[in-house]
């Protein structure tokens, strides 16, 4: 079960069509050129995050802005043009009472919003879906803890998925260079041009509205699973088994990275998930389960 592209390939090759692995889904997470904002919430973490950003932005300008007009009203009022005799005070109990009230006032205001936010996170729910993600440099490893069904997940264009046997274009494929061959083969799988070095050759398959627990570890170095649009990050610390959770509420396609430097090929680690509905996703896990290879989504949604 090291990679999707065995069986999709394998299709492919026998009937000269591609398998379009985004048939019935909307690519929604992934970076968009000259994009400034957020992803598009797909959690309720998410959008929680999003909204207490919004709300500091607006107290950090706030306060940048009363600064910035205070420090031009000292340099108007008291220079040495307007004033030429300066005052030798050295206390101002008002003053001073109120710069240390004001920034203790805003820090609990900033507190009360983002603490709860943190503990949405931190607070791992019952599960409905459990699995298990090893960082390997650099790849992902999936286990489906309550299905007993695991696979390996690779960049699309990595060395693991240039198999010319079963797919003969992937001999005129360069590893890690987009290519014409590499835009035929994005194509083949589903994917755009735009979502190289973003696309993987396995998705992680999960049901919209259930709660999803990730337990993250890492199998050599500390390499961290993180994914925009659910507004999850954890680091995969090897000895250790930390845990995520979240509930995707749109379906769709959604993509994230290794968060964490790794070594040479950190660049090359990204994540794909495929949000379904629960009749597709049951339908995957049941093909899965009995399979010897990883089963694509797509032949689920189409039926």
């Amino acid at each position: 079960m090291k990679n999707a592209f065995k069986l999709s390939g394998l299709l492919v090759g026998l009937s000269s069509l591609p398998a379009m692995a985004q048939n019935g889904l909307e690519t929604i997470g992934k970076p968009i050129p000259r994009g400034l904002d957020f992803q598009p919430a797909a959690t309720e973490l998410a959008r929680g995050m999003q909204s207490l950003d919004w709300m500091i932005l607006i107290v950090i300008t706030a306060v940048t802005l009363f600064v910035a007009a205070l420090m031009l009203y000292v340099i108007l009022r008291f220079n040495r043009r307007a004033n030429p005799t300066p005052s030798t005070f050295t206390h101002h109990t008002p003053v001073e009472i109120a710069w240390t009230l004001v920034p203790i006032v805003i820090l609990v205001f900033i507190g009360s919003f983002s603490l709860p936010q943190l503990f949405n996170q931190q607070e791992i729910p019952k599960a409905d879906i459990t699995i298990k993600v090893t960082g390997y440099q650099w790849y992902w490893g999936y286990e489906y803890v309550d299905h007993d069904f695991a696979f390996d997940s690779y960049m699309l264009g990595h060395p693991a998925t240039i198999e010319p046997d079963l797919r003969a274009a992937d001999a005129d494929v360069t590893a890690f260079v987009l290519t014409d061959a590499m835009r035929a083969k994005l194509t083949d799988a589903g994917y755009n041009e735009d979502e190289f070095l973003l696309a993987t050759d396995t998705a992680v398959v999960v049901p919209v509205g259930k709660t999803v627990v990730m337990q993250v570890t890492g199998a050599d170095v500390i390499h961290s699973w993180a994914m925009p649009a659910f507004a999850v990050k954890q680091d995969g610390v090897p000895g250790r088994l930390a845990e995520l959770w979240f509930s995707a509420d749109v379906e769709g396609v959604y993509f994230g990275q290794c968060s964490e430097l790794c070594g040479k090929d950190h660049a090359y680690m990204p994540i794909t998930v495929k949000v379904v509905s629960v009749a597709a996703y049951d339908a995957w896990i049941a093909a899965n389960k009995d399979a010897d290879d990883y089963v694509e989504v797509e032949r689920f949604l189409t039926n």
